[in-house]
């Protein structure tokens, strides 16, 4: 078959192919507007990439991936450190944070309870999140993981960990979270009528 460009091309071809949303045909779309675009695009952002795969880390606090340890989120002063929000994974709480609607801090678990995938307690942040209500003087703890199955699984089983606590409150995201849905997916004014509508957990 004959070939209508190099073997570098067809590997930045492939890598593009990797990410979601985006398969062989869309990759190649891409990659012909990254090489006309060379210099304003291409150039630009193969510096971003090296930049932040040079300095990426997991936040030890909240396990958040940023280029800073703790991450920005974390040593904001102006957030309410009274208030934690638990998430499934870094997509749930940049989703989360773009809403502009939580003022407080964030707890990455890493996933979700899952018996059929063999994930236990113990192979998510749960420890810590427990550590972090106990030491650091938490009043409130959202629980806002997706509306499936296993989410709410985490959820149910967080909570009955969580009443230990005495005078915390453990809340839950409410109106405008579809069940079934994912929190990536989802606009920021739904997000934000869902933490706005918060709930008790019972």
């Amino acid at each position: 078959m004959p070939r209508s460009h190099g073997n570098d091309i067809d590997i930045l071809i492939q890598l593009l192919a990797k990410l979601p949303g985006l398969g062989p045909r869309s990759a190649r779309r891409s990659t012909l507007q990254l090489l006309k675009k060379r210099d304003s695009v291409m150039v630009p952002l193969a510096d971003a990439l090296t930049a932040v795969a040079e300095k990426i880390q997991i936040c030890e606090v909240c396990s958040n991936v940023d280029t800073h340890n703790p991450c920005h989120v974390c040593e904001d002063t102006r957030r309410d450190r009274s208030t934690v929000c638990v998430v499934e994974d870094v997509a749930d709480l940049w989703a989360l944070d773009r809403s502009e609607t939580f003022k407080g801090l964030y707890h990455v678990l890493g996933g979700t309870l899952s018996a059929l995938d063999g994930v236990g307690p113990e192979d998510l942040a749960v420890d810590s999140l427990m550590a972090r209500v106990e030491e650091n003087g938490v009043k409130e703890v959202i629980l806002a993981l997706n509306a499936t199955v296993d989410g709410q699984t985490t959820s149910h089983y967080l909570a009955e960990r969580l009443v230990a606590f005495e005078g915390l409150k453990v809340t839950a995201l409410a109106h405008g979270v579809p069940v079934g849905g994912e929190l990536d997916y989802l606009d920021d004014g739904t997000l934000a009528a869902a933490l706005k509508a918060r709930g008790d957990v019972k």
